[in-house]
């Protein structure tokens, strides 16, 4: 019965989000902490539930939100509704970067705008990300969900890290990563040993599946490495429920055009809302005091799946994405001063 309670809890709305046994509850209206004088980063901050994120971090008084995403009209709207309900100031407090989090150059232009305008990172949010969709290519030849989901936000990270550490000298720094219960649908042979691996067409749902696996592989490695030698830095993943989304609503007709409406239509009154499904990234983002775990709704610890907790798999991971990052784009990125240091 517990089981099932905390299942419910993690992945549907309403009623059963909150299911969850006490000492596992976060409230977002109530208890994430003030935020004042803080400055926090969140990829895909403008719609769903990175949006979400950034309107609760706004209402507890975040001194400077950056905000990376892609579409002006989606940015227009949040900070239309963000000025509207918390008033004209808490719009000011936003910069918004326009970013394909897949394109590497552009994420290091994005990285260096925000170093030079702040000198202190308390929050990272790594939420931006390609859903359930079919295989595709970047221009740069890597499978796009990998890109996307998780070379984007590795390369965002090298570039701010020092400003990381240098705030970690005298406060909590918390990194947040967007994973998903989905990771347990990645190939069970998954052993991210080369560029062509990554480039098979796997399907829509083991496609995703691996870039969420390698999500949470990616968040255990920083436990490892950057949270060892920085205590104060915090990395934890996440998993946000069945949440009511674009990529729950519209983008699940791009690879599945009939069978999707089962998701955005049969699934519909059981979805949390973006507020619900925001829950577990605010708690890792503004309140947990643990690193290395992996963050289920609204503040549940789950194990993960066994090849999430494979450290020799996110060792190779890790390896896998700086080949990446060199032989696809070492004259655009590694020989213009990306820092390729992955803590």
């Amino acid at each position: 019965m517990e089981y099932v309670r905390n299942t419910l809890a993690q992945n549907m709305g309403g009623v059963a989000h909150n299911l969850a046994p006490e000492e596992s509850k976060f409230d977002i209206e109530k208890d994430v902490p003030d935020q004042s004088g803080k400055v926090a980063i969140i990829t895909g901050g403008s719609d769903g539930i990175g949006y979400a994120a950034s309107f609760t971090l706004l209402k507890n008084n975040i001194k400077k939100l950056f905000i990376i995403s892609l579409s002006q009209e989606v940015f227009d709207g949040a900070l239309k509704d963000v000025t509207e309900k918390l008033g004209a100031n808490a719009g000011q407090r936003i910069t918004w970067i326009q970013c394909d989090i897949a394109d590497l150059p552009a994420v290091a232009k994005a990285a260096k705008q925000i170093r030079d305008s702040t000198d202190r990172l308390d929050i990272l949010c790594l939420n931006a990300g390609r859903g359930i969709m079919t295989y595709q290519l970047t221009e740069s030849g890597v499978d796009r969900h990998m890109m996307a989901n998780h070379v984007g936000s590795v390369v965002l990270t090298s570039h701010l890290l020092p400003l990381l550490k240098k705030t970690a000298e005298s406060s909590k720094v918390r990194i947040e990563v967007q994973g998903s219960n989905a990771h347990e649908s990645a190939p069970k042979d998954t052993k991210f040993a080369s560029i062509d691996e990554l480039n098979q067409d796997l399907g829509p749902n083991p496609q995703y599946g691996r870039s969420k696996l390698a999500n949470i592989l990616y968040a255990r490695y920083l436990d490892r490495h950057l949270h060892s030698a920085h205590p104060n830095i915090l990395i934890n993943a996440t998993h946000p429920g069945v949440v009511d989304t674009k990529m729950s609503t519209r983008d699940i007709h791009e690879p599945y055009p009939v069978g999707g409406y089962a998701m955005s239509v049969g699934m519909q009154p059981f979805k949390k809302d973006q507020w619900e499904g925001s829950a577990s990234l605010l708690f890792a983002a503004t309140a947990t005091e643990r690193s290395g775990e992996y963050i289920c709704p609204p503040a549940m610890v789950e194990p993960g799946s066994e090849l999430s907790r494979d450290e020799a798999l996110g060792e190779q991971l890790m390896k896998l994405t700086r080949e990446i990052v060199k032989t696809k784009f070492g004259s655009e990125s590694v020989e213009k001063g990306c820092p390729l240091k992955d803590y």
